[in-house]
């Protein structure tokens, strides 16, 4: 039955013109980096802080950088995996226009696959980033200050608070991100979801969207999501696997 599954996908994505992948934790857990929803994972242990509380609180600027230092640990073992790997040859190959990520990580980026073709809907956890002007800032003299004295950062350019650039909680959805990934999936005629509850929105509508501008649905997730009723194929089992397997069916491209 699984290798039917496993057929059908790739008849889908020979037959596409241009596909578009959606990955969320399910992907990157397959790195080893832990989801942060599941039980067991980082909001069991955490209360996440919100965005208002970070701005308006001292403390909670130095508990966000200090939860940075002890996450990083674990992210900055991770590499790309065999399903990051398939999607980068996809998006080389130009028979994928790009993928629309929840993930924070980078290991789109790091597997090949160009900044413009990945849209990162919850930011980056890679660097930091002024909230005023946007100024970027790498990570490793901010953290080595911090490490030492708990010295928090501030911009250089306009004295504005320094946070990693990411999307936190009850913080704005970036808005060019958002209107990217909206032109990806009208653009497209296979949306595939790779590791992905689509619990999350808005995130979680693209999929819906891309169903009703008549794309055909993917979904490629260790567990049922309320969309598997919509999606004409539907594979519990390992991300990178299953696209491996997949891949390896279709004619040279």
């Amino acid at each position: 039955m699984q290798q039917d599954k496993i057929a059908t996908l790739a008849e889908l994505i020979a037959a596409s013109r241009y596909s578009v992948a959606f990955t969320g934790a399910g992907i990157s857990t397959e790195s080893g980096i832990p989801d942060f929803r599941s039980p067991g994972g980082v909001w069991d242990k955490y209360q996440p802080i919100y965005f208002d509380d970070f701005v308006r609180s001292e403390e909670m600027r130095r508990e966000s950088w200090r939860r940075k230092l002890q996450t990083d640990k674990v992210m900055n073992k991770a590499r790309p995996n065999k399903g990051h790997a398939v999607l980068a040859e996809l998006v080389r190959e130009e028979k994928m226009l790009g993928i629309i990520t929840q993930n924070i990580d980078n290991l789109h980026q790091v597997s090949g696959v160009p900044d413009e073709q990945v849209v990162e809907l919850h930011g980056n956890s890679t660097y930091a980033k002024c909230l005023d002007c946007e100024e970027r800032y790498e990570l490793a003299p901010i953290l080595e200050a911090f490490e030492r004295e708990e010295t928090l950062p501030t911009c250089t350019s306009c004295g504005g608070l320094v946070k990693t650039a990411t999307v936190s909680f009850g913080q704005a959805m970036p808005a060019v991100a958002m209107a990217r990934a909206e032109q990806f999936t009208a653009d497209c005629d296979l949306f595939i979801v790779l590791g992905s509850s689509l619990q999350v929105y808005p995130a979680a509508g693209f999929p819906e969207f891309a169903v009703q501008s008549g794309a055909k649905l993917v979904i490629i997730n260790r567990d049922p999501t309320g969309l598997d009723h919509a999606a004409d194929l539907v594979i519990h089992d390992s991300i990178g696997e299953t696209l491996a397997s997949a891949v390896e069916r279709l004619p040279e491209m």
